[in-house]
This record gives structure tokens, C-alpha cells and sequence, in this order.
């Protein structure tokens, strides 16, 4: 049995995970109790992170900074992430300058089924825009855990616009958290 690739990532309503400018502000980020335990029930479910490189850039240094501070109240999840390990998806870096990260210089579509064929749990990705369109064009994410924000944009970062064929998805959950934000599960239909 192979290992699924999952994407977690924040959404409008109208489909965008950013602003026009990469504007993040409009994200719900009080998490009710519910939404939390949703996310640590997730995360127990892997032991890969892959990333693009324009994401990864932010984000690793981010969480290893939380990770170095015991008395931050995001040290659990810093840790977490800090010490998963990590693939960073990138045609210009030639080495890795982050602890318990590797590079992927390959094709997407190779490197993605390499890693989903090896051993262990579930992978997971975070996004950014660009790197998550391609690999939903490529039909490499099995499961869409889209953490719908109750706000629309009218206009920024999507993460479909790569898409030229019809994919179909499963819904396999619906879940309404106190904070407002609805997870939305699907799985890709694998005959299309």
C-alpha cells in the first residue's frame, strides 16, 4: 500500500489562499479546541513534509525559531515541525541549508510517486500557491483537507488555475469548527 500525499491549506470561500500580494491577513488564525485536535489527528497521520522552495524559505526558519523556545505557546507544533522530515521541492538550490531536509531536484511527478512508494506514513504539504497548482495538476495529491475561512477575496492566489482537465473528488468529510473555519476532505477519484 502506498503512502498518501495530503494538503492542508487555509482557503477563502472564493477559492483563493492569498491575496493578490501574498496577503495572509484575512486567515482565521483563533482556533477553537476542535479545530486543533483535527489538526493534531492529521499531523499523527505522517512523517513527511514537502514544500516548495519559495515556501520552504519561510516556513522552516519560522517553525525552527518556535521550536528553539520553550515558552512559546506554539513550542509543541514548532518541535513537531522542526523535526519532521522535510523534502523541499527546487530547480535552484543545489544544497540544503535547513536540519532534516532534503532536496528534490527531479522531476515532480517522479519524485513525488519515489516518495510515496517508500515506506512509512502518510506526506503532507502546506502549500505555497504555485508549488500545490502543480501538484493538483499532476493528480499527485490524494487527499484535500481544505480549511475553508469564512471570507471571500474577489481576487488572489489560487490553487487550481493549473488544472486543464475535469478532476473529480470524494467528499469524505464535512466538519463545521466554533472557530468558523470548515474543514472540507476530499480524495481525488483515481479512474479520471
Amino acid at each position: 500500500m502506498s503512502r498518501k500525499l495530503k494538503l492542508q491549506v487555509q482557503i477563502s470561500i472564493d477559492g483563493f489562499i492569498a491575496g493578490p500580494n501574498g496577503g495572509m491577513d484575512w486567515l482565521q488564525w483563533d482556533w477553537s479546541n476542535d479545530i486543533k485536535k483535527y489538526v493534531e489527528e492529521l499531523t499523527d497521520s505522517i512523517d513527511t513534509i514537502i514544500l516548495g522552495r519559495k515556501l520552504a524559505e519561510g516556513f522552516i526558519p519560522n517553525w525552527e525559531n518556535i521550536a528553539s523556545d520553550p515558552n512559546s505557546p506554539e513550542f509543541k507544533a514548532g518541535k513537531l515541525f522542526a523535526e519532521t522530515p522535510k523534502v523541499v521541492f527546487s530547480e535552484t538550490l543545489k544544497d540544503s541549508k535547513w536540519n532534516k531536509t532534503i532536496l528534490a531536484n527531479g522531476s515532480l511527478a517522479e519524485e513525488v510517486n519515489k516518495l510515496k512508494s517508500e515506506n512509512g506514513k502518510d506526506i503532507i504539504t502546506y502549500g505555497g500557491a504555485e508549488f500545490v497548482s502543480n501538484l493538483i495538476k499532476e493528480k499527485l495529491i490524494d487527499e484535500l483537507h481544505l480549511f475553508v475561512n469564512p471570507t471571500a477575496l474577489g481576487n488572489g492566489m489560487p490553487i487550481f488555475n493549473e488544472v486543464t482537465k475535469n478532476q473529480n473528488f470524494n467528499l469524505l468529510s464535512s466538519q463545521a469548527f466554533e472557530c468558523g473555519i470548515n474543514a472540507l476532505t476530499y480524495e481525488l477519484k483515481q479512474h479520471n
